[in-house]
């Protein structure tokens, strides 16, 4: 029954309503700043890389470097949705979901510039004092008190839908599947590790993700690399099939015909969302924490995300995956195990360690993303009344790792995408309602630093 009210839930959830919010929302954001922000991707790369600095920024009541902040948004969002993400779009919507993805990747990258300048333009401070930011704080500080409703509302959707029962469950699937470990035992193992962590605050966080995001990235990339050059010669068949597919309303795998092309477009958008949680109100949240007086500049920092996440790491899971279809039998196959299939089908044993080692990192370090993002709900709403401080916590943060990693793959799936969905509203309302600050906030920043 359980199972049954998910799914239901999720498909009202994410109708044609929320589609129209996300997708339009984001046209919408990105005509009135006319794309601009797409234009600063070299000045976010020197942001990011530290070629370019703000006067006061080391001032700043901020926590973390730009570098930081983005590898810790993209600890969340590369991951396991990367992986198992992709495959299962592909499961449900064909290669065509594929395009719809790019197009909310695209259009992302402009929704999270809107949605993390905002966090960095409206930062609070949770009931320690130091420094937070995300919708929560937006809807409390820049709209009407009427309103705060609504912050309460994202606060605890994003408290249940940043739980990291996904990384868990797949990372507990794959150990299970290939080398028979024990779910609880893995679950114990996470849950200790993560543990360790957490206990270090968001600056250890982010030490380690500093250095596990760019780890896990080059390992998988480079994996995905050598098969798509071993097979040049199929990719533009690859590519004409997503195109074709995205208009055809015709599902490649699972036994799955004449889907209708707004059923592709809507699977598409939500696993995009998935991904790289643009316009869900996440990555706000631990951009809010980066050193700077420039909100802007932390907005195009954040912009990059969607491109890493979606455009780059998404597409190369989705050219594997469709490179095996037809090779076997893949009926029945989504998640991780479709992924697993894919890559060992074209590196064998090599292909079969280095995914291992990838779904590790990945695991890994979206754990520790969203825990940082949890953290923040659950303070907001809490405020560390009743007991419920940093250390108890971590005690239920880590609790719901191992149930994560012992819980039904298609539970854990519609319960996190019915919260996305429910963050998503009134992140989304925020946005769009504050959006001519940000456009006013922007020309200013072009005119002080992009066009000497």
């Amino acid at each position: 029954m359980l199972s049954q009210f998910l799914s239901q839930a999720v498909d009202f959830a994410w109708g044609l309503p929320l589609v129209i919010l996300l997708l339009g929302g984001g046209i919408y954001l990105a005509i009135i700043s006319r794309f601009l922000p797409l234009t600063g991707f070299v000045h976010a790369l020197r942001l990011v890389l530290g070629k370019f600095h703000h006067k006061g920024d080391e001032q700043d009541k901020g926590q973390i470097s730009h570098l930081q902040a983005l590898t810790n948004a993209l600890s969340s969002t590369v991951g396991m949705g990367n992986i198992a993400g992709v495959a299962v779009a592909i499961s449900q919507g064909g290669a065509g979901a594929i395009f719809w993805m790019w197009v909310a990747g695209l259009i992302g990258m402009n929704t999270k510039f809107f949605e993390c300048t905002l966090a960095v333009m409206y930062r609070g401070e949770d009931y320690t004092g130091e420094a937070q930011g995300g919708p929560m704080y937006v809807i409390e500080k820049a709209l009407h008190k009427k309103l705060i409703p609504l912050a309460y509302a994202f606060a605890f959707f994003g408290m249940c839908g940043m739980t990291p029962l996904f990384n868990t469950n797949q990372l507990a699937s794959y150990a299970s599947s290939q080398i028979g470990l024990s779910p609880y035992f893995l679950g114990f193992m996470c849950s200790t590790f993560v543990a360790v962590i957490l206990i270090g605050g968001i600056k250890s966080i982010g030490k380690v993700t500093e250095k596990l995001v760019p780890l896990m990235c080059g390992v998988y990339v480079f994996s995905c690399l050598i098969i798509i050059f071993l097979n040049l010669n199929e990719i533009p068949n690859i590519l004409l099939s997503i195109f074709k597919e995205a208009f055809s309303g015709r599902a490649a795998i699972g036994g799955v015909e004449g889907l209708a092309v707004s059923q592709i477009l809507s699977i598409g958008i939500k696993r995009a969302a998935f991904s790289n949680e643009a316009g869900i109100g996440s990555a706000p949240m631990a951009h809010s924490n980066a050193k700077t007086t420039e909100p802007i500049a932390e907005g195009l920092v954040a912009m990059l995300g969607p491109f890493i996440d979606t455009i780059v790491v998404c597409t190369m899971t989705a050219i594997v995956i469709l490179l095996s279809i037809g090779k076997a039998d893949t009926s029945g196959m989504s998640d991780i195990l479709l992924t697993s299939f894919a890559v060992k089908t074209h590196l064998a044993n090599f292909g079969e360690y280095a995914l291992g080692f990838a779904i590790l990192l990945f695991s890994a370090s979206t754990i520790l993303g969203t825990a940082n993002y949890m953290q923040k709900c659950w303070n907001y709403i809490f405020k560390g009344r009743f007991g419920l401080g940093n250390k108890t916590f971590i005690g239920v943060y880590c609790s719901v790792v191992m149930i994560g990693a012992i819980s039904s793959s298609n539970d854990v799936i519609n319960f996190l995408d019915l919260c996305f969905a429910l963050m998503a509203i009134p992140n989304m309302i925020a946005t769009l309602s504050l959006a001519p600050k940000v456009k006013m906030a922007l020309n200013k920043y072009w005119k002080t630093y992009l066009q000497k």
